[in-house]
């Protein structure tokens, strides 16, 4: 599958297994603990424009109406439903950030950056849920490991294999050999989480092509977490 193979076994996973604390509780229920610092990357919205598809920042969507852009902001809260299917706004977006996949352009910033960020580049492993429909997923056996109300199937490449999907869909979870970071695009969130030292989560929140922002380890990751805007039902 491209870059992409099966793991011999899911012993690598074992420190991520290991790291994580309760299912949907915080930051640190999608990365493991024990990294120096923790970001969110928002995956963008889209609005068509002249046949093309323009990323959309969540900050200007938060402008527009009224709300605050902050590091726990959610989707729901910033557009006034839970379902964002129901609603759009024409000239400002026409489309929701993508959920549970991490979106081609924001993949290939990340495998560029945290690239020069590990000693390992060449050997780094990637989770996908099982959940997913796709065939190269459901048929090619693959190692399993467990977190919280999630099993993994497991596979191995370059960081670069992050831009081969199975089916589709992008990997879950991944991180190099060394351990020097860890990746997270949780099947149900429009943001991926990472977990990195000082000076690799710097270089993604501070980089041009993404819409990121430090997290606490103990933030909430949820859409009822965010506390500074109000929720669809009182919107």
């Amino acid at each position: 599958m491209g870059d992409l193979r099966t793991a011999p076994d899911a012993t690598p996973a074992e420190w991520v297994v290991q790291g994580m604390r309760g299912f949907a509780a915080s930051v640190l229920s999608v990365v493991p603990d024990g990294f120096e610092m923790y970001a969110r990357i928002f995956h963008p919205a889209w609005r068509e424009e002249n046949g093309q598809d323009i990323a959309v920042r969540w900050h200007d969507v938060a402008a527009r109406n009224g709300r605050v852009a902050h590091r726990g902001m959610q989707w729901q809260h910033l557009v006034g439903a839970y379902d964002g299917h129901t609603v759009r706004q024409p000239g400002l977006w026409d489309g929701d950030p993508m959920e549970g996949d991490l979106p081609d352009g924001i993949a290939a910033v990340l495998a560029a950056v945290l690239g020069e960020h590990t000693a390992t580049p060449d050997r780094c492993w990637f989770g996908f849920w099982e959940g997913w429909g796709c065939e190269e997923i459901q048929e090619i056996p693959a190692p399993m490991f467990e977190i919280p109300h999630r099993r993994m199937l497991l596979w191995t490449g370059p960081v670069t294999a992050i831009a081969t999907s199975l089916g589709g869909q992008s990997a879950n979870l991944w991180w190099p050999g060394d351990r020097a970071w860890c990746v997270a695009t949780e099947i149900d969130f429009m943001s991926t989480y990472v977990g990195g030292a000082r000076a690799c989560i710097e270089a993604l929140v501070s980089h041009p092509d993404l819409e990121a922002a430090v997290v606490a380890p103990t933030d909430g990751i949820t859409w009822a977490s965010d506390h500074l805007n109000p929720p669809p039902d009182t919107a």
